[in-house]
This record gives C-alpha cells, sequence and structure tokens, in this order.
C-alpha cells in the first residue's frame, strides 16, 4: 500500500534530559505541530492534524514515530477523528511505534466518530525493547446519523500488535460490525454506546497498582461498566463502556495520572484542546 493520502515521520531522541526531534517528516493530509513542552520534565507533547477535517472514501494515511533510549514523549490529535460514509473503499490507518531502552511514549488521541456508512479500518503496530514503557487510549464514538439510530456505521475496525523484544506479546482486535451484530447484547455494547480501551506495557507494573486502578475507576465513576486485565507482559488493559465520551475521558485521565505519579513523580498535564 503505497499511495497515501498523508504521511508523517518524526525520530526523538535525549539531548541533556529534554526531548527533542531529530527528524520531521510530513505531506499530504496529515501534518504535526510545532513541539511542547507543558513542564521542566523535558518531555515533549506533540499535537497531530488532519487538516482535510475527516477521513474520507479510499483515504490512506501511515504514520511513524521512533523514540530514541530516553526520549519521553505524549502523541494527541488536535481533535476528534471524523470518519464519514465511505460507499466505495474503507478508511485506513497505520501507525508504528518504535520504543528503545528507557524511552516512554504515550499515545492519547481524541475520540473515533464513526458517522452514517462508514467504513474504518486502524492498525497500531509497537515495537518496544525492554525497560521501555508505552501507555495508549482510545474511544470508539457512533456518530450522529440523520435517522436518530445510534449504531449505522457499517464497519470498525481497531488491531494493536506489541512487540517486545521483537516478540508478540499484545494481541489486541476490535471489530465492530452493526449489520451482523447484536450491539446492544452481552459480549458487544451491552446497552451502551461508547467504548474505551487503555493499554500499557511497562516494567514497573505490579499486582498492587492493579488494585489501586481498580479501586480509583470504581469510586470515581457510575453509569458505565469496566474490565481490568494483566497483560503476559509487564502491563495491563482496561475497556470501558458508557453512554459519554467524557466518562471514558474522565476515567482514563485518573488512571493516567496514577501512573505517572507512581512511576515518574509527574502530574500529567490537560491536553484538552477546547
Amino acid at each position: 500500500m503505497t499511495d497515501w493520502t498523508g504521511v508523517l515521520s518524526l525520530d526523538l531522541e535525549d539531548r541533556k534530559g529534554k526531548t527533542v526531534a531529530k527528524n520531521v517528516f510530513f505531506q499530504g493530509a496529515f501534518k504535526v505541530m510545532r513541539p511542547v513542552y507543558h513542564d521542566d520534565s523535558g518531555q515533549v507533547c506533540y499535537y497531530l492534524l488532519n487538516p482535510g477535517g475527516g477521513y474520507l472514501d479510499g483515504d490512506r494515511y501511515s504514520m511513524k514515530i521512533t523514540a530514541d533510549e530516553g526520549a519521553k514523549a505524549t502523541l494527541t490529535t488536535q481533535s476528534a477523528t471524523k470518519v464519514y460514509k465511505t460507499p466505495k473503499d474503507h478508511a485506513y490507518q497505520e501507525t508504528e511505534i518504535i520504543l528503545k531502552k528507557g524511552s516512554y511514549v504515550e499515545f492519547l488521541p481524541d475520540p473515533l466518530i464513526a458517522y452514517e456508512n462508514a467504513r474504518y479500518q486502524q492498525k497500531n503496530i509497537i515495537r518496544m525493547e525492554s525497560g521501555a514503557t508505552f501507555l495508549y487510549t482510545d474511544i470508539l464514538t457512533p456518530g450522529w446519523s440523520p435517522s436518530g439510530e445510534r449504531f449505522t456505521y457499517d464497519t470498525i475496525q481497531l488491531i494493536n500488535e506489541i512487540y517486545l523484544d521483537e516478540k508478540l506479546a499484545v494481541f489486541d482486535h476490535i471489530k465492530l460490525t452493526p449489520a451482523k451484530q447484536k450491539m446492544s447484547g452481552l459480549g458487544f455494547m451491552e446497552g451502551f454506546t461508547h467504548l474505551g480501551s487503555m493499554i500499557v506495557v511497562g516494567e514497573q507494573t505490579n499486582n498492587g497498582l492493579l488494585d489501586r486502578l481498580y479501586e480509583r475507576i470504581e469510586a470515581n465513576e457510575s453509569n458505565m461498566k469496566f474490565g481490568l486485565s494483566k497483560l503476559a507482559v509487564p502491563g495491563f488493559s482496561i475497556r470501558v463502556l458508557a453512554n459519554s465520551t467524557q466518562v471514558i475521558e474522565r476515567t482514563f485521565a485518573e488512571c493516567h495520572r496514577l501512573i505517572s505519579e507512581e512511576w515518574f513523580g509527574l502530574t500529567p498535564n490537560s491536553l484538552r484542546k477546547y
């Protein structure tokens, strides 16, 4: 697949305690904004931008991020990813993130909104060395439709592959096809409309952290369902079902805060763009 609608490449390195870009390249309908440093920790934040305003029929996007040893970065989008109707061919995004030993990358995109008759496929490939830390979240939201129905998109498919020292450590696959699935039923959305996922891989993970995460989620939110699972490698995943984006965002923000404070002695800054 070479006919990309947008391409972005970003190579990061640590320079005397500050993460900077040693290579930046983008073209087409994909851009990266200037680096932002929210505090004096040296961790950089980059906002990814689709100037087209949304993903359309047959769009293809490719992103590759490399974090060298000791580099620390937050990647987020400027706004929600909007996928409009795709009558001829699905929209597709492929992301590869490479983390060297001692690096830390947070990939925290805004929600994915799939509108009526949208078909979207996303694949994230994460390649980590031992000693690296990775944190990822996503939120799936049904878009407005003229009929007022909740699930009018055709297909949403999200694939996450995480390799640790070149061995597949985590495979996460979500595929929602409302026309073929009973979306309100057990094992699918169970009466909810929004789905959130958090995946964290880090050697600092222990059972005590998982207990504190569970207690914090349970104490702070109602009107939702969630599950927390320990991974086969040091790390965990969280799934949240809710009826609003804000409930999931607050849940993930609490988890993110706990991890950042315990692992790095930092309090995360707000990434809200509005």
